[in-house]
């Protein structure tokens, strides 16, 4: 893997890059639409890739290995070939699902035991076996096998959490580089920092993840609840000390606003189920704030749902045939918002690129913030 900086915001702390893999490459800032169990609920591969566009899509080691289970993957010769995605693929580590399964798993040095939210059957994650599980599932990048800690939490449980996490990254980076990637194409190992919304140990965890000399780093541990000023000020303190040289990837965020305000302080990649999630209940995300197509204005409302025209549906389709399918619980409606938000932000960080390259990055950030800080 490789990474390049194009260009920097004059007013921020903003990035322009390009990461190179063996499945081509991904411009950043980039947003990577969250496709859990090898599919981006509601949408066609073919949608993914003709409408939405991302140059790199995320799956999930807990659920791809529970279902359709690692063993079927690698007879399909991986998740590219699984899903018929000819793309980038990252997979998260499974840590924070583990974590989110609170009174179903036991955390000990060894690993973690935990209960499948499927069956009820028995499992354990190590360090070593995630590794070998990704490489499996044959993601172009994977993460380090981590503890999410939840918010709040207390001073100790944080300080001893990362504490784990960093012995368990010494071990993902032994296993790593001792096993081969499959496929016949490169992996890239990214650490995460930890330390919840403390800053010395944010700091203290930085400069370990950093001193590892990964091909990428990533921010784990946030957007868990803590309020936006600590989300923000963690990331800020990250990425200064975080290497300047390697993209950075902050997990599991989040807003329209969020994404670009963590840009301004220098993060390169984003995922969320948000945009999916929203649209499945009705909120659309839109540069000029979100709309709640279930409300009733938008019962004769018959303009296109955006008139932007970012992906295709927005202007085949009105506010009103959405709200009408919506109401009536039509597959449909989740489908076509599911589009829209995805393509909005993918736009959006596309957007984030171009005025990081012109160097207006910073004003047209405080412009955006503003106009999306409404309900339409």
């Amino acid at each position: 893997m490789k990474f390049d900086l194009k260009g920097k915001d004059q007013g921020s702390k903003a990035r322009a890059g390009v990461i190179t893999t063996d499945h081509g490459t991904i411009e950043t800032p980039i947003f990577m639409p969250v496709g859990t169990v090898a599919s981006v609920k509601g949408v066609h591969q073919r949608e993914l890739k003709e409408d939405i566009d991302p140059d790199i899509i995320l799956g999930n080691t807990y659920h791809l290995y529970l279902r359709p289970k690692t063993e079927i993957l690698e007879k399909a010769g991986g998740l590219h070939k699984f899903m018929n995605w000819d793309r980038n693929i990252l997979t998260d580590s499974g840590g924070f699902q583990v974590y989110s399964l609170s009174g179903r798993r036991k955390i000990k040095e060894e690993g973690v035991r935990f209960k499948s939210h499927i069956d009820g059957s028995y499992h354990v994650f190590t360090p070593e076996n995630v590794m070998d599980i990704q490489r499996t599932i044959g993601a172009d990048i994977i993460m380090a096998f981590d503890e999410c800690t939840p918010y709040p939490c207390d001073y100790s449980y944080a300080k001893n959490s990362m504490h784990r996490t960093h012995r368990w990254l010494d071990r993902c980076v032994s296993h790593f580089n001792n096993t081969l990637p499959k496929y016949g194409y490169g992996q890239s190992l990214f650490p995460i920092v930890q330390g919840s919304t403390f800053k010395d140990l944010r700091l203290q965890s930085a400069e370990y993840i950093a001193n590892i000399g990964a091909e990428g780093n990533a921010i784990g541990g946030l957007s868990v609840g803590e309020p936006a000023e600590d989300m923000y000020e963690m990331t800020d303190i990250v990425c200064g000390v975080l290497p300047e040289d390697k993209p950075r990837y902050l997990m599991g965020v989040g807003t329209p606003i969020n994404i670009l305000e963590n840009i301004a302080l220098g993060v390169d990649m984003f995922d969320c189920v948000m945009p999916t999630r929203n649209a499945r209940n009705g909120m659309l995300f839109t540069a000029h704030g979100t709309i709640n197509i279930k409300n009733k204005k938008w019962e004769d409302d018959f303009s296109p749902i955006d008139e932007m025209g970012i992906t295709y549906v927005d202007t085949y389709y009105s506010k009103a045939y959405l709200r009408h399918l919506f109401a009536a619980n039509e597959y449909l409606g989740k489908q076509i918002a599911t589009i829209h938000n995805l393509g909005f932000y993918l736009w959006l960080v596309r957007e984030a690129r171009k005025h990081i390259l012109a160097g207006d990055f910073y004003e047209w950030k405080n412009i955006m913030v503003k106009q999306m800080d409404k309900r339409l």
